[in-house]
């Protein structure tokens, strides 16, 4: 008889919302994460008093009310309201693009005389074949220089000309001055106030719940899975695979963390569109709302700042972006179908092979998780 009821491969969100939700009912669970802490991508460190988000910043937005009753039972959240700047030469931008924006772009103050200018600046495609037709038909070649061209270039390794439009489902241009980065409801945004790191750990203390660090599943495969009766996985998928159909095609980033006196930028985000600048975003951590005493607000007399170079996957490095191209997406549906075939649970952004929000991987695991237990109410 197996010691668990189920083997969870991963301590990010994915699979500490399905093992917390299947321990409340009434299972055993294994969680095994290869990484010396839970909590994934999200983890949050502590640098200076400063919580860094050490993988790139994770702001919780969401629109959905079960999801956000869900994460806040592991933690209390500060409000915070994600607000970016682009820098351009020697120039700052609000961002996302907004009236504000446009009038430091050409002067117009107002939305008719906003509209109308976008009107005349738009490029009509019919039939966009790539990523820059259709940008310039929906911005036209100003804004889209300014602001997209050289960041996309930089973020996917490729020039949009040779991208597929379906990587970008639209570029948003607002006709007020709303400079928010989510459109979700203020309610439904926020930072977890001790760090997302702090939140996973609550989420995974519960009784039924045992947690395995430093422990590779993969390298492990056969003593773990005789452990439990099913294997809830959410590391990357051709990983599991072997490669044996090839590697899936990923970006991959470099984050270089930087401790400096004082204050940098004055903001969470700055972009950098340019193309002849390498990184693609500076991260100022203190001004992300949190701070490591579970305080919101800014910290201490010193700054910690992130620069972000995106790079190629070769393997060895850490997948973030799912280069979902059409040859990409049939070789995730062979894994994919590999996978469930042997009895595989899949979850998650790697194991799907599908870029996701927070709060839709936690809406999935917590989807997956009444489905498959039989109970409603996570």
């Amino acid at each position: 008889m197996s010691r668990y009821d189920f083997l969870v491969v991963g301590a990010g969100l994915a699979g500490a919302t399905f093992a917390r939700a299947a321990a409340e009912a009434g299972r055993r669970v294994l969680v095994m994460e290869r990484r010396g802490h839970v909590a994934g991508n999200c983890h949050t460190p502590e640098r200076e008093g400063i919580l860094v988000h050490q993988h790139g910043p994770h702001l919780f937005h969401t629109s959905s009310r079960a999801v956000w009753e869900w994460v806040t039972r592991f933690a209390a959240f500060v409000p915070y309201r994600h607000r970016a700047l682009s820098r351009v030469g020697d120039r700052l931008y609000s961002f996302p693009i907004n009236l504000l924006t446009l009038y430091q772009l050409w002067g117009v103050t107002t939305p008719a005389e906003a509209a109308a200018r976008l009107a005349q600046e738009r490029i009509p495609c019919e039939r966009p074949r790539n990523l820059e037709e259709w940008a310039l038909s929906q911005v036209g070649r100003e804004i889209y220089e300014t602001f997209f061209a050289g960041y996309t270039a930089k973020q996917w390794g490729r020039d949009p000309a040779d991208l597929p439009a379906s990587l970008v489902r639209r570029l948003p241009v607002r006709l007020t001055h709303d400079d928010s980065y989510f459109p979700d409801r203020d309610v439904y945004q926020g930072v977890p106030a001790g760090g997302y790191t702090a939140m996973v750990e609550a989420m995974l203390d519960a009784p039924g719940v045992e947690v395995q660090l430093s422990v590779d599943f993969l390298e492990e495969r056969s003593r773990a899975e005789a452990l439990a009766g099913q294997v809830v996985y959410t590391g990357s998928l051709d990983s599991l695979g072997g490669h044996r159909q090839g590697y899936l095609g990923y970006r991959s980033l470099r984050f270089e963390h930087t401790v400096l006196e004082g204050d940098f930028q004055g903001a969470g985000q700055v972009n950098y569109p340019a193309r002849d600048v390498p990184w693609t975003r500076i991260t100022e951590h203190k001004h992300l709302g949190q701070s490591s005493a579970g305080r919101g607000g800014v910290s201490g007399e010193r700054t910690v700042i992130t620069r972000e170079y995106p790079q190629s996957y070769d393997g060895d490095n850490e997948p973030y972006y799912p280069l979902a191209d059409a040859e990409n997406r049939a070789r995730a549906a062979r894994y994919r179908a590999d996978a469930e075939a042997q009895g595989y649970l899949l979850l998650g952004r790697l194991a799907r092979y599908q870029y996701m929000d927070m709060d839709v991987v936690v809406g999935q695991s917590l989807a997956v998780a009444s489905r498959l237990l039989g109970r409603t109410g996570f």
